[in-house]
């Protein structure tokens, strides 16, 4: 999809989190299958009752609706806050599907799908049993555009008629009425929302899951100081937030009435989310699961290389730990507006050289990292089309790739320069790094290493101006489709010139751009899944991009956590279902 360069900043920094801070989205312990299953073994059916604790390494900031940038409602903020639709709370594949969650079903779209209409459910009520109403919905979605409360997934100022130049129900129009309302947000009755969008969007239900979409009520909100106790639309309330959503603690609102709430079970009577700890010591503590620990889970931390290898030895440890895939690539990036990356065979030369097995390797082995040869994920809410244009098998094709070089005028090979992050999170690091200047030293190729800290890394590979022409990068996606994961990194529209620009290759191909505008137009999701693997497959013949490998996510759980469901939206458990009893 077309979005705006607001959107292309925030997107990156999205699909990160997602994985991290919404747990944002497949398969359980004993790995159920290539792509998907639950677990749930300890031993007994679960039962309500008990409490969850939750150990992470970065603290639930900004748990205000507004603020959150989660993807399918978050993970722990799926607790509290509902909204119009969410992810389907099941394992694997069935995971990434959108189905309603306030409202009666994923939307009605016009004919054009420019405007899109939802029912709430009946009998819907916050934590202090007031009706929940759409006037609570739309204020809840205008506060997000007040610059006070900023952070929140940006679609809806790109989508909405007037939400380019709308700044939130707080500060004074131009007419001079303070806190005027957002005119494409109809609320005809207590239970009807309508949404005006300046053009079409049919995967809007997708977006309805944002925690943008929660109700808040006008009367309740304190502004910046709400996130210390938002008023709760799910199951569970918050009773103490300490230090900025380092230590939080719910409980259950006792006006949720899960008549309503076909998607969490919310078994835990408590949850206990702690945070700012080491990830060695979450992994430990899971693996050790004494006292409180038994009933414990992370939604934000991997287990790593090392300790893989105990738990392999493990059956107990081994039985306890969960297998889940999110929609990430991690890829080689050329900037064509840099020679020798101007040239085409040039960047298929480096395609055919690149050993995928050692960059696998390097990214903590085949249980952490699947080959990758297209740009969309492998899965089929993507519209995954398999393809593999530049063939150099497992461990990379050198003789092909000199044979391309000399066709390009580099008999002799060449030397380059590859750009990359110097922090240890083997996606964008040194070991990747070092994998890719071996296998393409085979060829011919002299890789130069430019390692920079971190924001350096981000600043320059994320610059129009000063992108280098080789570097490795990575993107998920906001949600399990293939707009939020081609568009941005394809669209020639969404080039942005002064701030983070993620279309790498600067291309701008009005048959590339007209694609998505068509297939923005569809509502039927299968349809349109298909038509962006097409997309994928057309423009990877281009070779802007060299696919590394696809990670995958393995995290221990306490030995009494029972019934761990993983969808392939999260890519890890889901707390809306896990039970301690």
């Amino acid at each position: 999809m077309r979005h705006s360069s607001v959107i292309s900043r925030r997107v990156a920094a999205a699909a990160v989190s997602v994985v991290l801070a919404s747990g944002a989205a497949a398969c359980g312990p004993e790995d159920a299958g290539a792509k998907g299953g639950t677990s749930g073994k300890a031993a007994g059916a679960p039962q309500k009752g008990g409490t969850l604790t939750v150990l992470n390494n970065e603290a639930q900031s900004d748990f205000d609706p507004a603020r959150l940038y989660t993807s399918g409602g978050g993970n722990v903020p799926s607790l509290v806050f509902r909204t119009l639709t969410t992810r389907n709370r099941e394992a694997g594949a069935a995971g990434t599907q959108v189905v309603p969650d306030l409202a009666t079903d994923t939307g009605r779209p016009n004919k054009d799908a420019t405007e899109w209409t939802y029912t709430l459910k009946e009998g819907l009520k916050f934590e202090d049993g007031t009706p929940i109403t759409s006037a609570d919905i739309k204020y809840g979605i205008e506060r997000s555009f007040a610059a006070e409360l900023s952070g929140g997934a940006p679609y809806l100022r790109d989508w909405l008629v007037g939400g380019d130049t709308y700044q939130g129900p707080y500060k004074a129009a131009s007419d001079g009425k303070k806190g005027k309302d957002l005119a494409s947000i109809v609320t005809p009755d207590a239970r009807t929302i309508v949404f005006k969008l300046r053009k079409p969007e049919g995967e809007f239900p997708f977006v309805a899951t944002q925690t943008q979409f929660a109700p808040v009520p006008k009367a309740k909100d304190t502004g910046a100081k709400y996130e210390e106790h938002p008023v709760s639309s799910g199951p569970y309330k918050v009773v103490e937030n300490e230090n900025d959503g380092e230590h939080l603690v719910l409980e259950r609102n006792e006006h949720w009435d899960p008549k309503t709430d076909e998607e969490r079970k919310a078994y835990p009577d408590r949850i206990d989310v702690k945070s700012g700890l080491d990830e060695a010591v979450i992994n430990q503590r899971l693996a050790t699961s004494s006292g409180a620990d038994a009933a414990a889970v992370t939604t934000d931390t991997n287990l790593g290389p090392a300790e893989l290898a105990q738990v392999g030895s493990d059956k107990a440890l081994a039985a306890r730990v969960g297998t889940g895939r999110f929609g990430f690539t991690n890829y080689i990036a050329f900037n064509p507006k840099v020679k020798p990356f101007d040239n085409p065979k040039v960047r298929q030369a480096i395609s055919y050289a690149v050993n995928r097995t050692s960059v696998v390797n390097a990214a903590g082995g085949s249980a952490l990292a699947e080959p990758a040869t297209t740009f969309l994920p492998e899965q089929k809410a993507f519209g995954f089309t398999a393809y593999d244009h530049f063939p150099a098998g497992k461990t990379g094709d050198p003789a092909k790739a000199k044979a391309l070089l000399k066709e390009a005028g580099y008999p002799n090979g060449l030397t380059v320069t590859l750009l990359h992050s110097t922090a240890q999170n083997r996606t964008t690091s040194p070991e990747i790094a070092t994998a890719v200047q071996e296998a393409l030293g085979k060829a011919g190729i002299t890789v130069k290493l430019d390692g920079q800290e971190p924001n350096s890394f981000n600043e320059k590979r994320w610059s129009v101006k000063d992108a280098p022409g080789f570097f490795l990068s990575r993107w998920g996606a906001d949600w399990p489709a293939g707009g939020p994961f081609l568009a941005p990194i394809f669209d020639g529209r969404q080039i942005v010139t002064d701030g983070s620009n993620y279309n790498h290759a600067q291309l701008n191909d009005p048959a590339v751009n007209k694609e998505i505008d068509e297939i923005n137009k569809l509502t039927d999701l299968k349809a349109a899944a298909a038509r962006w693997g097409a997309l994928d497959k057309k423009i990877g013949e281009q070779a802007l991009d060299v696919p590394l490998f696809h990670p995958v996510y393995k995290r221990l759980v306490g030995k009494d956590v029972k019934n761990v469901v993983i969808g392939d939206w999260t890519g890890v458990l889901d707390v809306s279902l896990v039970a301690v009893k």
